[in-house]
C-alpha cells in the first residue's frame, strides 16, 4: 500500500504545540500527526497498522493508575507558561467576591 500526502494548516499556536510536542518526544511531527488522526478515527480503521480494527470500550474515567501511566507523556508547560498560568490563577481567585461566614 502507497502512502498518501496531506497538506494541513495549522494556527500558529497549534503549530508550535505540535513542534514542542514532537520535541518533547524525539519524533517527527508528522507521527504525532498521524497518532492523532488515528486515534480520532476510534474505534478504528481496519487494515491500518497501529490503528485498532474493531470498536474500542472509552473508560468512564481515568483512574490513579491510568494517569500514571499516561503521567510520562503529558506535555510540560515552558517556564513561561507556568508563569502565565499562575498569574492567570492569582487574577481570578482575586477577582472572587469575599467569602462570609455560614453562621452570621
Amino acid at each position: 500500500m502507497k502512502d498518501s500526502h496531506l497538506t494541513l494548516r495549522l494556527s500558529a499556536d497549534l503549530a508550535r504545540a505540535l513542534a514542542r510536542w514532537a520535541r518533547a518526544r524525539g519524533v517527527p511531527k508528522s507521527q504525532v500527526a498521524r497518532e492523532a488522526v488515528a486515534r480520532y478515527l476510534e474505534p478504528g480503521v481496519p487494515g491500518v497498522p497501529g490503528v485498532p480494527g474493531g470498536p474500542t470500550v472509552r473508560p468512564s474515567g481515568l483512574t490513579a493508575g491510568g494517569l500514571a501511566q499516561r503521567w510520562g507523556s503529558l506535555p510540560r508547560l515552558l517556564p513561561a507558561e507556568a508563569a502565565d498560568l499562575a498569574t492567570d490563577i492569582a487574577k481570578a481567585r482575586d477577582a472572587l467576591p469575599p467569602v462570609g461566614t455560614p453562621w452570621a
